[in-house]
């Protein structure tokens, strides 16, 4: 679809003349010679781009900047000003103009500024239609359960996004649904037209971190060539989402704290303070107060990021919320691969009833999608379900040991570190993990020597 763009000048020959050059270039063009006749084309005509001299003869260009910001977000104005009105230009970058030029300017440089701001207005269009449609996904409904604790969980979400509450602290067994709750957070709430941005503290080294957090100046170090924002900065009036918080290192959690308390940072290798206003939601896995104890979190930060605080309950713990949350997803890959499943027999229902779900949610929509994938028929059947299923249900009759997740795991990595030779990083990249991350999966199965446990270089 061709951009339509709005030269607003009370000169006809300019605004023939850039009819003209922009017509030549494929780009629909209209015009005003009047501030009031431009406000009514932004209106019926819905330009993507408007071109607005700064000098009309009933009104000057800053007011019609101000009402059509108002009357659509997302169009680019470039403004034209006479040679030397400096001040003009800097008042209209405030109030939110992509460009300007002055007076005479060349064909080419209108060409080249019309083509960034039809460029920028696309990229702004297509993040506002995700945004749109991810706000439409979480009204609420995706949080799928009747149980008590779930129940619980929704009345807090209402209570957060209702409230300017700063920060949220989500904690849950992996696959609980921590993610889902930081984005239904976020898009319900005002908070929802700014950016939500997501890190897993886990997969970045010591040093990165800080820099996708905080961004660096250039020539901060060695290969910081260009000057980079940072998440914390990307995402003013919106939402950070720091998951697998405890995994941060202590120079990044003082720096953290800092920015929580003041609500202001340095970029790497800068000596400007940069304010922000966005809202922390963090998430882990982890006992949190026991590393508190042990020293690897800080007790301050903790209590920080705990101003509001979300427990989501284990698969196991949520009853019938299992068969409920199995039928969703029954439905939802029906749909996407194009098969019949519409419910699940009596027999396999028992069976879902009474596994453990060790790997809760993530694991019930796993098994669902690849039951959907490689089964046909309209029901989910008991032979459908996977040998660690219905593995449980014979541990559980006949005491037969079968080996959990955890230990299967555990036995995993220390096959991959005694290929690797007990080089970590190595090892690390075939489990695709980053070495922090599997530092922290030894110590957990205690293939890492802390006192006792078999050990693993």
């Amino acid at each position: 679809m061709k951009n339509t763009v709005l030269v607003v000048d009370d000169e006809i020959l300019i605004r023939k003349s850039l009819s003209r050059v922009l017509r030549e270039k494929g780009y629909l063009v209209e015009g005003a010679s009047t501030g009031a006749e431009g406000l009514e084309k932004v209106e019926s005509v819905r330009p993507q781009v408007i071109i607005l001299d700064m000098r009309l003869p009933d009104t000057d260009g800053l007011s019609v900047l101000r009402k059509v910001r108002q009357m659509d977000s997302l169009v680019q104005v470039i403004v034209i000003t006479a040679y030397g009105d400096v001040q003009s230009a800097v008042e209209a970058m405030k109030l939110g103009a992509c460009d300007f030029l002055r007076k005479p300017y060349e064909k080419e440089d209108i060409e080249m500024a019309v083509e960034a701001a039809a460029r920028t207005f696309r990229q702004a269009n297509e993040l506002d239609l995700y945004r749109r449609k991810e706000k439409r996904r979480y009204t609420g409904e995706e949080i799928i359960g009747t149980s008590g604790p779930m129940k619980e969980v929704r009345d807090l979400i209402e209570k957060v996004v209702r409230s300017q509450a700063t920060s949220v602290f989500i904690t849950g067994e992996s696959g609980t649904g921590k993610e889902l709750v930081a984005r239904a957070i976020h898009y319900r709430s005002d908070r929802a037209q700014a950016p939500l941005m997501e890190v897993n503290c886990s997969s970045f080294q010591e040093t990165l971190l800080e820099n996708e957090l905080f961004g660096h100046e250039r020539g901060a170090f060695t290969d910081a060539g260009d000057l980079k924002k940072g998440l914390v900065e990307l995402c003013d009036g919106g939402t950070l989402f720091l998951d697998e918080v405890a995994d941060m290192s202590m120079p990044t959690q003082a720096k953290l704290l800092r920015f929580i308390d003041y609500r202001n940072f340095k970029r790497v290798g800068g000596a400007e303070d940069i304010s922000v206003d966005i809202r922390i939601v963090a998430a882990s896995n982890k006992d949190l107060e026991s590393d508190i104890r042990t020293g690897r979190f800080r007790s301050d930060l903790y209590f920080r990021l705990k101003v509001v605080s979300i427990h989501l309950p284990p698969l196991n713990e949520r009853g019938d919320d299992v068969l409920l949350l199995a039928r969703h997803f029954l439905r939802e890959f029906s749909r996407q691969f194009q098969k019949d499943f519409r419910d699940i027999t009596p027999d396999a229902a028992r069976l879902m009833l009474s596994y453990r779900w060790p790997g809760n949610v993530r694991e019930l929509r796993n098994l669902i999608e690849r039951v959907v994938l490689l089964e046909d028929g309209r029901q989910l059947e008991l032979d459908h379900l996977p040998a660690e299923v219905a593995g449980r249900r014979l541990a559980s009759d006949h005491s037969i040991a079968l080996p959990t997740l955890a230990q299967i795991e555990a036995d995993h990595i220390a096959e991959v570190l005694r290929l690797a030779a007990g080089n970590k990083s190595r090892a690390a990249r075939v489990l695709g993990i980053s070495r922090q991350g599997l530092i922290e999966k030894l110590r957990r199965s205690r293939l890492l020597d802390e006192g006792g446990g078999r050990q693993v270089s």
